[in-house]
């Protein structure tokens, strides 16, 4: 397998990141189609997309013909078996739960041709630990995209031990063909480089926070002034979804049994309220005050 036998992608999860790597997909001119079990995942994919793209015309970002032709590639199903069943790469960009995706990675065992390369979205979790459910384990390997992936321009590409170097080396050419910078990591470390300094720093936000050294608006204000970060830890929190950092914890918590890797409790409360961040509505801020 290398970059010039790609022709077909299947990605799933129509979240806020699946369906954002899947037009990137077919934006690189990828026969790309897009599962999710909830066909109303797909519909409100396809609508929020042809906003975006539309918005990108007018923007002059992309052309109304490239824009016209992606979508021609960019298809939809609810079946697994139906999105995989002739791919060439498989990105999958479910939930953040370690069972879940081992779960969706014995089928693609079973279901996805035998030289198909499987790519997990982890933002967190390496992949030889869903590795062991394939009988591929030199064609598994992490590729994190960042939030939101139809702006971010760096790809974490992650190797295990097992992952061979002709399954990397097209995973980098891959990200190039659609316009992202990937980038390798040769050892496998959870969280990965970006997520590890971001937990550090999120961390010790939350820290400061629920001991009452300050608000967290002025932790956020403090990182943007003084550091000049464009957003705050909190801000942060709220883009890429606060359950996203919580279920990472939970699973690092799980692995290391060690009480420091617990999610914090103001982060469990957010998320046992639904309170993720913008994607509901509300997290730190209140976003339906903002319109």
């Amino acid at each position: 397998m290398n970059i010039d036998n790609v022709q077909k992608v299947a990605v799933l999860g129509a979240g806020s990141m699946g369906h954002q790597i899947a037009m990137l997909c077919a934006l690189g001119g990828y026969e790309t189609s897009l599962q999710d079990i909830e066909e109303g995942a797909l519909d409100n994919a396809r609508e929020v997309l042809e906003a975006r793209m539309q918005d990108w015309v007018k923007k002059e970002k992309v052309t109304e013909e490239k824009k016209e032709a992606a979508f021609v590639k960019l298809s939809t199903t609810t079946e697994l078996e139906t999105a995989v069943k002739d791919v060439d790469l498989v990105i999958e960009a479910v939930v953040e739960k370690l069972d879940v995706k081992r779960e969706i990675f014995a089928k693609l065992d079973t279901h996805a041709p035998k030289n198909a390369i499987l790519a997990t979205n982890s933002s967190t979790i390496v992949n030889s630990k869903i590795a062991d459910v394939t009988t591929r384990k030199d064609k598994v390997i992490n590729m994190h995209f960042f939030f939101p992936p139809l702006v971010m321009d760096c790809v974490e590409v992650v190797k295990s031990d097992q992952t061979s170097e002709e399954t990397a080396q097209t995973a980098l050419d891959f990200c190039e063909r659609i316009g992202r910078k990937g980038v390798l990591l040769e050892k496998e470390i959870y969280g990965f480089v970006a997520n590890r300094l971001l937990f550090a720093l999120s961390n010790e936000a939350v820290y400061l926070y629920e001991n009452g050294y300050a608000d967290f608006e002025s932790i956020d204000l403090i990182a943007k002034k003084a550091l000049s970060h464009p957003l705050g830890p909190f801000e942060l929190m709220d883009l890429s979804g606060i359950d996203v950092g919580y279920y990472g914890n939970m699973q690092l918590y799980e692995e290391t049994g060690d009480p420091k890797n617990k999610p914090a409790k103001s982060i469990e409360e957010k998320v046992k309220a639904g309170n993720l961040g913008r994607k509901t509505g509300k997290g730190w801020y209140d976003y339906s005050k903002r319109g």
